[in-house]
């Protein structure tokens, strides 16, 4: 029996990178899967490789900055599945610029994805988890619930040019260890994982200027290769992540060997930690 068989996981931002690899991951251990994007095309591909693998997946489409998303996004679940075990926030995206250059939406387009989005995902399932986790008392079994939220190693030592992403990512931590003793009792292990540097396309070394469009805003991605190749010496492990390694990392924090770990943060970043 694969460890995670029965359980059912919650992968915002699941679509690309990161958050695709976990989805998959999730899914070969058996979980079923409830995959998230911003857009159509890549949540039903991954849905579809997840299919592939012989699991089940659906996809919720749309923005997890929007108000009514987090209520919707485990309802759907619900309704698929029949149950949330795992919580994993993982959505979210840079928007970089120095703090004389940096004007308040910039900043609070960081903290409303990477600190509001969890808080509205975390409540929105509070009601079924304490639910199911008072009848799961009464009949004296002991259920463990995952949640994991994603950091950075610019939320555990600050980066420059990054007060916006580092100051949600920071706050994040202070979340995690939050939850880990209000739910604690309710035996939901809530975790964080933080990254280093991982190979995305919003990380990907290039010279060229490459942007997205992420809720109207115009986002630069990518990295001048210069300054890769400089962050890879600062790496005792020599090189970037891979969104795979990255996806092991938050799956250690959903196997039933984390089921007394809670309120910690795991730095997945190749021995740098900033």
């Amino acid at each position: 029996m694969k460890k995670l068989e029965g359980k059912v996981a919650y992968v915002t931002g699941s679509g690309r990178g990161i958050g695709r690899a976990v989805a998959l991951k999730l899914a070969r251990e058996g979980a079923k899967v409830v995959v998230n994007d911003l857009d159509q095309e890549p949540a039903d591909e991954v849905v579809g490789a997840i299919e592939a693998l012989g699991g089940e997946a659906i996809a919720v489409v749309g923005s997890v900055t929007d108000p009514d998303f987090a209520d919707g996004f485990i309802k759907a679940g619900i309704e698929a599945f029949g149950g949330v075990d795992i919580i994993v926030n993982n959505a979210g995206y840079t928007w970089d610029a120095l703090v004389h250059k940096m004007g308040d939406e910039q900043f609070d387009a960081m903290i409303d994805v990477h600190l509001k989005a969890p808080f509205r995902v975390i409540r929105a399932a509070s009601g079924f988890i304490r639910a199911e986790a008072e009848k799961e008392a009464a009949e004296g079994r002991e259920v463990f619930r995952k949640i994991v939220n994603i950091s950075s190693i610019a939320g555990t030592g600050g980066n420059a040019g990054q007060i916006n992403y580092s100051s949600a990512k920071s706050g994040v931590l202070g979340m995690t260890k939050t939850m880990a003793k209000e739910w604690g009792r309710l035996k939901v292990n809530v975790n964080c994982v933080a990254f280093g540097f991982i190979e995305t396309r919003l990380t990907e070394a290039s010279d060229e200027k490459k942007t997205i469009v992420v809720e109207g805003n115009e986002v630069g991605i990518g990295i001048p290769k210069k300054l890769v190749a400089g962050m890879q010496m600062m790496i005792p492990m020599g090189r970037a992540g891979t969104p795979e390694e990255a996806a092991d990392g938050v799956y250690l924090f959903c196997a039933p060997e984390s089921n007394y770990v809670s309120g910690q943060t795991l730095i997945v970043g190749g021995g740098l930690t900033i």
